[in-house]
């Protein structure tokens, strides 16, 4: 069964100690700048991704925190896309533990995301992580793509009373309800859904990002994207239909190895995501349509107003033949003809004049 809560109360969650940010509809778009696991099990590396982070302006940088041999059996493979950035020779468990930091390296890195004023989040793949993490004070839960059939995973995090962050790929909106229910059940309904492809790098022919819209409307619930297409176009979309989160990978060098860098943004992209985010948002506006203050002497240039044809004598006759409709715009309006027509002139009036009415009797 679907989801029908879709009042206005669930369509914004506070993420922070103080609630101090909010993230929903009306707020301004949460930036994930998701660092993931680009940091290619170095400690250092991390750090540097922190810092691009907070220089082209993310709300927040985001990891992920797992203990691989509790992600992966022995037998899985690895995606389509992996196999392309990572060859075919090691297993996905292989791959996954060279990308796996310690609980003590991020302690250092929310200590530095602390020191640099930036939100740490970092997404758990097993209990113990998540619970690790719980205890780092940390604001928000991630949920990837592939934990959002993971009932039991699900219903350990949402009932540590944290808002959740979602991602939606590869399911279908049946799934999508079952978790959404799954996590209310708990008791927690702070909760943002995020549309996602869950391929790296997407195609913009099946981002759809539509379905941001179908998320809010079903559950109830503010909607944004994680975004693994290539650039930055389909994310500034997603912001314009609406988005209140945008996640976005990111790396130091789309060229070093590991499986999520070529579909990532590099620092100077990462600054231009953030930036055209935050023009969109200006550019939006409230949607009262009136003139604002800078085109008002274009108004006077560019219209129009009602000027002398010809010269015309004092105590003439206005007609049409009298006038004509010429810039600038600081005149009578065009639309005043008809009550000028057939008035007397006071005084002579050159011909280009601007008519006003203390010109006529």
């Amino acid at each position: 069964m679907l989801g029908t809560e879709n009042s206005m109360e669930n369509k914004v969650v506070s993420i922070g100690d103080r609630g101090e940010r909010r993230v929903g509809r009306g707020e301004p778009c949460f930036i994930i700048g998701e660092a993931g696991v680009n940091h290619n099990g170095s400690l250092e590396l991390a750090r540097k991704l922190v810092d691009v982070a907070v220089e082209a302006g993310c709300d927040a940088v985001k990891f992920q925190t797992f203990q691989a041999e509790k992600v992966c059996s022995p037998v899985a493979a690895k995606a389509s896309y992996q196999q392309q950035t990572t060859g075919t020779e090691e297993s996905q468990l292989d791959m996954v533990r060279k990308l796996e930091l310690p609980f003590t390296a991020f302690r250092e890195l929310h200590q530095h995301c602390i020191e640099r004023g930036i939100l740490f989040l970092s997404t758990p793949f097993d209990d113990e992580s998540a619970d690790f993490l719980a205890e780092l004070s940390m604001p928000a839960f991630k949920i990837p793509s592939g934990e959002i059939t993971n009932v039991f995973f699900l219903e350990h995090i949402a009932r540590k009373g944290r808002p959740l962050i979602v991602s939606t790929g590869m399911a279908t909106l049946e799934e999508v309800a079952f978790a959404v229910e799954t996590i209310r059940a708990t008791g927690n309904r702070q909760m943002v859904l995020l549309q996602c492809v869950s391929n790296y790098p997407a195609e913009p022919r099946s981002m759809n990002l539509r379905a941001m819209h179908t998320l809010e409307k079903e559950f109830g619930v503010a909607a944004g994207l994680s975004d693994h297409s290539v650039g930055t176009e389909i994310a500034f979309a997603a912001v314009a239909l609406g988005a209140c989160v945008i996640e976005k990978h990111f790396t130091l060098n789309k060229d070093l190895p590991g499986p999520d860098h070529r579909a990532s943004l590099e620092p100077h992209e990462l600054a231009h995501l953030v930036k055209g985010i935050r023009n969109i948002e200006a550019a939006l506006g409230d949607g009262i349509k009136r003139p604002v203050a800078e085109e008002l002497n274009t108004a006077d240039v560019a219209r129009r107003s009602l000027v002398a044809a010809r010269f015309i004598p004092a105590g003439a006759v206005l007609t049409v033949d009298m006038l004509d409709v010429l810039r600038p715009g600081t005149g009578l309006a065009p639309a005043m003809r008809s009550q000028l027509l057939g008035r007397h002139t006071q005084r002579d009036i050159d011909a280009g004049t601007l008519l006003s009415l203390d010109m006529l009797v």
